[in-house]
């Protein structure tokens, strides 16, 4: 019951409920209306034995009939009979009854005959000259009993067809009642899709739960919508402002460096100063550049380039950095393979890269660079044998400032895979990673070739 949606758990109990109240009607209707049909047939049946003094008259020492006790009228049988001889005068009585049944005045029994039942009633009539007859009246319970059945068949054959007709009435109400639910829904999943925060639910005007749910959930997309926005026009203004004294530090360190008048120690400690403000400038024009992406400022330079030769060219820098650490990089690339790209981002994908198996690689390691196309995509990856990425990292590592293990790489300012993926997703390709912790890591991207 769990697993079923809303709408189908009210449209089942709404079905459950019409038809348990629909199956107690009936049953107090029908047991109703037996009790009614039994005691109707009664009232008929002492009704018609009563109104047929009128049609008997006694003149002159003789009885005379009005032909009207012949009549089946409201299925009752109408007979006289003499009260001494037990013979009848006049009158008709059912096929098959026994003529010999005894008088009982007054007392309404009920006799079988055949496979039919009876009510009999017997009045007394009595005579001038001290005589009396029997007037006898017989009516059917079985006839009644048949209409009676004929009726719950034809409810219980209806019966299906009310279900199904309660269902769909069951299902449209569900459906139009969960109408807000169901747009609310939808833009949840169009937000979480095309990761657009300016989206809103416009329910309209309503006064019930559901329209106060959707006017708080839009008041609280546009507060996260202003303050997203606000981060990030907070992060584009910092790093802008970092951009310039971190720039004149380097310039002058670098200055400094060409210089003869540092001893070695000077020199040395300058050369870490020059190093962790490189590191910071790489940062800060990363970041500058997300910022840009995330307010859709940033501009893609694109043009025909050859993938192939692009990616051979960042392998050969790395080859040497890879030798420093005791890897081997390995490279199999297929020759002339085009995209339409920005040449510069591509050159920072593959050495983002790159440059994270390096400083996740172990010593006497290895590193695969593999290019190729299939179908009518070019498809690459980066593939390592080092640490690897524990399970509950790996879904974190495309967060900016996320560091699996910071203490890896003290310079890396955890932007690189970020950078990686915004990349991939701006070329309209895909990009997974899978990984085992202690055994290695593969990097893949897909692009549409052109």
């Amino acid at each position: 019951m769990k697993k079923m949606s809303l709408k189908t758990r009210l449209v089942l109990l709404h079905t459950g409920m019409m038809v348990f109240v629909v199956c107690i009607v009936l049953a107090l209707l029908f047991s109703i209306s037996s009790h009614e049909i039994l005691s109707n047939v009664e009232n008929t049946l002492e009704e018609s034995v009563a109104g047929a003094f009128e049609d008997i008259t006694y003149k002159n020492g003789r009885l005379e009939f009005d032909s009207d006790l012949m009549d089946l009228e409201d299925g009752v049988y109408l007979s006289v009979y003499d009260k001494n001889s037990f013979d009848l005068l006049y009158g008709r009585i059912p096929y098959g009854f026994r003529y010999e049944l005894p008088f009982e005045e007054g007392n309404l029994r009920t006799v079988t005959a055949g496979e039919t039942d009876y009510y009999v009633l017997d009045m007394e009539v009595y005579l001038q000259d001290h005589q009396s007859i029997i007037v006898r009246g017989f009516v059917s319970i079985s006839d009644a009993e048949r209409d009676f059945r004929y009726t719950l068949r034809m409810v219980l054959i209806l019966f299906p067809l009310l279900i199904f007709l309660t269902a769909i009435c069951g299902y449209l109400l569900s459906r139009r009642a969960l109408y807000p639910v169901s747009k609310i829904i939808k833009t949840v999943q169009n937000i979480q899709k095309e990761k657009d925060l300016s989206k809103r639910i416009h329910l309209g005007e309503g006064n019930d739960e559901i329209y106060t749910l959707a006017r708080t959930f839009d008041e609280l997309l546009s507060a996260v919508d202003n303050g997203m926005k606000r981060e990030k026009q907070f992060t584009s203004d910092v790093a802008h402002e970092l951009r310039t004294p971190i720039s004149v530090v380097l310039m002058q360190c670098e200055e400094l460096l060409q210089g003869n008048h540092l001893d070695e120690e000077g020199r040395r400690e300058l050369l870490i100063i020059h190093k962790k403000v490189k590191s910071m400038s790489d940062m800060v024009s990363q970041l500058l550049l997300l910022s840009r992406a995330d307010q859709g400022r940033e501009k893609l330079h694109m043009e025909r380039i050859n993938f192939s030769e692009l990616s051979e060219m960042v392998a050969e820098e790395f080859m040497e950095i890879a030798r420093e650490r005791d890897i081997t990089l390995q490279v199999e690339i297929k020759p002339e393979l085009y995209l339409m790209a920005d040449q510069t981002l591509m050159i920072r994908l593959f050495g983002n890269l790159l440059e994270n198996a390096v400083n996740y690689g172990e010593p006497g390691g290895h590193i695969w660079l593999s290019v190729w196309k299939a179908d009518s995509y070019v498809q690459m990856s980066v593939k390592d044998d080092g640490i690897g990425i524990s399970p509950q990292d790996l879904p974190r590592i495309w967060d900016r400032f996320y560091q699996a293990d910071p203490s890896r790489n003290s310079d890396s300012s955890g932007l690189g895979l970020s950078m990686v993926k915004w990349i991939v997703e701006a070329h309209h390709g895909q990009v997974s990673v899978t990984s085992e912790l202690g055994k290695g890591t593969v990097f893949s991207c897909i692009f549409p070739e052109i």
